[in-house]
């Protein structure tokens, strides 16, 4: 599913965020992806969604080559992708529905389609109730599971997410990873960046370490107990 092979990318002012990171994810599996900051956790997920290219290297999705994707080609690749964020993104002066149907707009789904996809992914994240409200009358932890929504509503492949539990608190942290480990047993594959290594201790979960660029280790939690 997900493949780097000796992946670098250095920027113009000559850093290098990555060097020679090489794993591979199954389709359907889950890992958490941690480091401290500057570690270049943002910058791997950045490849993945296609706003920067690898210095060198090859990154592979389902056994394409991205590196050989035209950039006409991008949109139709990020069609299969979901993203989650830290600070959500949601349109404050549009509805829950509204900004959980945006995805569907901008790739022109038919009116009756979209409302089905809207309000199931909804359902999936306990919000169906809310669907009319406004994103700043939610609490923090409703407004990620809207951007959670949005991330689903075109039922994607893959599944990033960066830092999602941030600003949450530790339930509601324990509550949006159990969202995502509901989508991993369907058979989506999720990266998640994160710092919440109390979080993922108790889950049994793949986690990829990265220091200063590289890949510093690839294990699960069972290993290091």
């Amino acid at each position: 599913m997900i493949r780097f092979d000796n992946i670098s990318k250095r920027y113009e002012s000559g850093l290098e965020a990555l060097s020679r990171v090489s794993f591979e994810m199954s389709e359907g599996e889950m890992a958490f992806l941690t480091g401290p900051s500057g570690a270049g956790k943002s910058t791997l997920l950045k490849l993945l969604m296609l706003m920067e290219r690898p210095s060198s290297g090859t990154l592979l999705i389902n056994g394409k080559n991205l590196n050989r994707l035209s950039r006409s080609s991008i949109p139709s690749y990020r069609r299969q992708l979901g993203v989650v964020f830290q600070n959500h993104q949601l349109l404050i002066d549009r509805s829950v529905f509204e900004n959980v149907a945006l995805p569907l707009q901008i790739a022109g789904y038919p009116v009756k389609e979209m409302g089905r996809r809207v309000r199931a992914a909804l359902d999936a994240v306990g919000l169906l109730s809310k669907e009319l409200h406004k994103p700043d009358t939610l609490s923090g932890g409703e407004q990620q599971r809207v951007g959670i929504a949005r991330a689903v509503v075109h039922k994607p492949k893959i599944l990033l997410a960066d830092e999602p539990t941030g600003n949450l608190d530790p339930a509601l942290s324990a509550e949006i990873m159990n969202l995502f480990c509901r989508f991993q047993s369907v058979g989506v594959t999720v990266l998640i960046a994160t710092h919440d290594i109390n979080l993922i201790n108790r889950l049994d979960s793949r986690i990829i370490h990265l220091e200063d660029g590289r890949l510093s280790s690839d294990r699960t939690t069972n290993d290091a107990r």
